[in-house]
């Protein structure tokens, strides 16, 4: 499942970030790349800043807590340190899977979902699109400032060329309560009709139906 999510993060809070990574220093995105990843991958990172790395978590982390789309979209038992990247024209991120396992200074974790949180306007660069293939073909992503794409982390994916202009991206991985992404995708499904059903006919009984199996899916389902 593909799944986006709109006004991730406010103007202020974008001004806000964009304000601290122009202070920041930059560094080869080779550095935290897998070996396969290595060879494809152009771009720079934000580099070791822990003051101000902890400045860009206390605006971006929050965010996802507060956001039911991505709680429901990710059912995230784990979230990685983000990490900030930029695009410059000649830099791209050629076709790769993210690493299955993460977490090398710290507790390891599976990546099950991957995310994008684009940091700055489309028309501030051209080219750069988040390219992800699924069963259906390619998917194009370019989104607004704020928004953010969720998708699986076993997914083949890529960063187009830029060719003009700077990209900013925030990204992080998720270790789920629902490893495969087909169950994920139907709980998300089954939870938008569960939570209509509670608004408009809470006390209905196919609304407790709907709610029950929800749980129990997610139960049936769920690793700790």
């Amino acid at each position: 499942m593909l799944l986006t999510i709109p006004n991730l993060l406010n103007p202020a809070q974008l001004d806000k970030l964009r304000d601290i990574l122009a202070a920041g220093r930059f560094v080869d995105g080779k550095l935290t790349a897998g070996f396969a990843a290595a060879r494809v991958k152009r771009n720079e990172e934000l580099g070791q800043a822990p003051e101000l790395y902890q400045r860009l978590v206390r605006i971006l982390m929050p965010s996802l807590g507060y956001n039911e789309r991505f709680r429901f979209g990710a059912l995230p038992h784990r979230v990685a340190d983000p990490i900030f990247a930029r695009y410059r024209p000649g830099m791209t991120y050629g076709d790769h899977v993210d690493d299955p396992i993460m977490g090398s200074g710290g507790p390891r974790f599976r990546t099950d979902v991957s995310m994008t949180v684009f940091l700055n306007p489309p028309e501030d660069y051209d080219g750069g699109e988040l390219t992800i293939r699924t069963s259906f073909g390619e998917r194009q992503v370019k989104l607004p400032a704020g928004d953010a794409m969720l998708y699986p982390s076993s997914s083949l994916h890529r960063v187009a060329e830029v060719t003009r202009g700077e990209r900013l991206v925030a990204l992080t991985w998720i270790q789920s309560y629902v490893r495969d992404p087909a169950r994920r995708e139907l709980l998300y499904e089954l939870n938008l009709a569960r939570e209509y059903l509670l608004k408009e006919a809470p006390g209905a009984d196919h609304t407790g139906l709907v709610d029950r199996s929800y749980a129990n899916l997610v139960r049936m389902w769920g690793e700790l």
